[in-house]
């Protein structure tokens, strides 16, 4: 099995894993998530990681996604994948937002190798774009 596997500060990685069951189906069981929230410490969030991580047998592939490259969420996750003999069959990827997400929960059984891992990047960075308000100068009226 392909597992999609989020990790943030905060509340965002489960809060984004809440979306992804509204999206993509509430009842799957191939995404997971943890979260290093304010004022825990390391040890706490890898033992939360480890916890969310049970599911992952041998031979199954791992989509990791953290919401900053080198923040401690992502390196203490890949710690632990590294201790577990994982690393090896899991793909991490910074900068997650939602159009990433989905997009791996969705084709990450469709797509292989580069070409899932360009559709993740694509997705994500097509998502950020600067939204153009036609305000007017003039207000329209409305009748009433």
């Amino acid at each position: 099995m392909k597992y999609v596997v989020l990790v943030s500060h905060g509340t965002f990685a489960p809060g984004l894993h809440s979306v992804l069951k509204m999206l993509a189906g509430g009842n799957r069981t191939d995404v997971l998530s943890a979260s290093m929230e304010d004022g825990m410490g390391a040890d706490a969030f890898v033992e939360r990681f480890e916890t969310a991580i049970a599911p992952v047998k041998e031979g199954d592939e791992i989509l990791l996604l953290a919401d900053i490259i080198g923040g401690s969420p992502l390196t203490n996750a890949l710690d632990v994948l590294s201790q577990k003999g994982m690393l090896n069959r899991t793909t991490a990827f910074g900068g997650m937002n939602l159009p990433m997400a989905l997009t791996a929960a969705m084709m990450k059984d469709v797509l292989d190798g580069e070409s899932l891992y360009t559709a993740l990047l694509q997705e994500s960075q097509n998502a950020i774009q600067k939204m153009e308000l036609n305000i007017g100068d003039e207000e329209e009226e409305t009748e009433i």
